[in-house]
């Protein structure tokens, strides 16, 4: 053989070599095992935290400021409230803006977090002895009745430590009605409406 074909055979020796160089690298830097490939995104919470229009409204506390359908309102106290295992909180929020109607938001996850906005109500002689309630043209249906440990935060109107009991009853269409009775006293009404998602926001006080 002379020295031209054995200088081609080496040549097509060495780009052999280099093709089969390629070729295993390229199966290694796409190998990772039976389905390889980009990881799937792990299911999530469409109500998770990250998710709130203007943060997390369980995040709330006395001193910070809440914007809702518009207008903007400041978080004079809080509610902590326990019965169980189960947990749950109510703000008082400055209500100047509305003729000083009573405004409270309670935040709760049963388990789903469910955000709800209230307006106190002038319930008369009205009290929450009958599954079923009409107030002002809407039967509401009794959904829960039980007493719970509370701790007050700011300005509540309430002592700092105590019992409440309360009665929640169910409408249509996201409607609430709760009766509640601090320490004995008389009862207290208020009218709830369920704050959509990512309607509200959030504005922390220093």
């Amino acid at each position: 053989m002379g020295k031209a074909a054995i200088a081609v055979l080496l040549v097509l020796i060495l780009v052999a070599l280099i093709v089969l160089v390629v070729v295993l690298l390229r199966r290694r830097s796409g190998s990772g095992g039976p389905g390889s490939g980009p990881a799937p995104a792990p299911p999530r919470d469409p109500f998770a935290a990250e998710d709130q229009a203007g943060g997390d409204p369980r995040t709330l506390k006395a001193g910070d400021m809440v914007e809702y359908l518009g207008v903007r309102y400041f978080v004079r106290g809080s509610l902590r409230l326990r019965e169980g295992g189960f947990t749950w909180s109510e703000h008082l929020l400055d209500a100047d803006t509305i003729e000083g109607t009573k405004v409270w938001l309670s935040v709760e996850e049963d388990p789903d977090l469910e955000v709800v906005w209230w307006t106190e109500h002038d319930i008369g002689d009205l009290t929450p002895d009958r599954r079923t309630l009409t107030v002002d043209g809407v039967e509401y249906r009794r959904d829960e009745h039980g007493t719970a440990d509370y701790a007050s935060e700011g300005t509540t109107g309430v002592g700092v430590r105590g019992r409440v009991e309360y009665v929640d009853y169910e409408g249509p269409r996201g409607r609430y009605l709760s009766f509640e009775q601090y320490g004995g006293s008389t009862w207290e009404a208020g009218l709830g409406e369920l704050v959509p998602n990512g309607s509200l926001t959030i504005y922390p006080g220093s």
